[in-house]
């Protein structure tokens, strides 16, 4: 996923300024979308500290998209990514090889 012309370096895990830096919010707001979004939960260390891996990084862009380019409010984000979350892509391909299926039968019906 990832911004464009920002390169994630390739680790196992990432300290909440890196990951600030990378999706291109402070870190205190990471922190707030943690209370908010059960889906951006990173563990923390022995010592406290957060350990962000490359799914929670694309979790945190995808919520930055939502919130800062598709204006979504913290609750329409939420209800997105859980609905997002439900459906898995194979639904979504089915789903849309039924409506094309469809379409061409009310095609093939009409012609003759």
């Amino acid at each position: 996923m990832g911004l464009p012309g920002v390169k994630i370096p390739e680790k196992m895990f990432y300290k909440i300024r890196d990951v600030a830096k990378i999706v291109g919010v402070k870190a205190h707001v990471l922190r707030y979308w943690e209370s908010e979004f059960s889906t951006l939960s990173p563990k923390k260390n022995r010592s406290g500290q957060r350990t962000y891996t490359r799914k929670d990084i694309d979790i945190a862009l995808e919520i930055k998209r939502l919130l800062h380019e598709e204006r979504f409010s913290i609750a329409g984000a939420k209800q997105y990514l859980k609905k997002k979350k439900g459906v898995r892509p194979e639904e979504d391909i089915i789903a849309g090889m039924r409506k094309d299926l469809r379409e061409l039968q009310e095609m093939l019906e009409g012609d003759v």
